[in-house]
């Protein structure tokens, strides 16, 4: 006979909980029912809903670094590289419940602590471009810009082009994005292209 993880059902059904109700509204009682478990049981492995809520942002953030590792490859240029990872992030988060019901929340009722969440999972995700700028740097690749900046203007150029622009207009394509991305980045930082 199998033995149960009861942990692991836990955290699945916190992250069913909040993707289906939000931060806000999720509930310790609500996670035991969708998980099966006493009450109590959460309590053996977790203080409180937001030690709950972070250990399933340390998890986001850990398959979002797994995604973007797998898309790295030595064989591509840093734009190459940069396209096929932030398609690849950007499916993700589109298919992600979790991720859409944080930003939903946070536009609707600014919880701070879904608004913390969203704010770890950006900081994760600037430190891994950032590292990636630096690299490209080294490579001669880009242009020796501050890597914070230039990882701070991509990752917002991507967020106004996927997010913020399908909130007034038809959403962009994939290769749209790309194109915008070539011409007011790609051009402006490259080595050749530098003042």
């Amino acid at each position: 006979m199998a033995v149960v993880d009861r942990r692991r059902l836990v955290v699945e059904a916190a992250e069913k909980s909040f993707a289906l109700f939000g931060y806000k509204a999720t509930t310790m009682d609500q996670v035991a029912k969708i998980a099966n478990v006493a009450k109590g049981t959460i309590y053996t492995f977790f203080t409180n809903k937001e030690e709950l809520f972070d250990e399933i942002l340390r998890s986001v953030i850990l398959d979002m670094r797994r995604i973007a590792e797998e898309e790295l490859r030595d064989d591509r240029t840093f734009f190459d590289n940069l396209y096929h990872t932030v398609d690849k992030l950007l499916e993700y988060r589109a298919q992600h419940n979790l991720l859409i019901k944080l930003f939903q929340e946070v536009r609707d009722f600014g919880t701070p602590k879904a608004r913390e969440g969203l704010e770890t999972i950006e900081h994760a995700i600037l430190d891994y471009l950032e590292k990636q700028v630096t690299r490209a740097m080294q490579r001669n690749e880009v242009s020796g810009l501050d890597p914070k900046v230039v990882s701070f203007v991509l990752m917002k150029l991507y967020i106004a082009l996927t997010s913020d622009w399908n909130k007034i207009h038809e959403p962009l394509s994939k290769e749209q994005i790309k194109e915008f991305v070539q011409r007011f980045v790609a051009g402006g930082l490259s080595p050749e292209k530098s003042l």
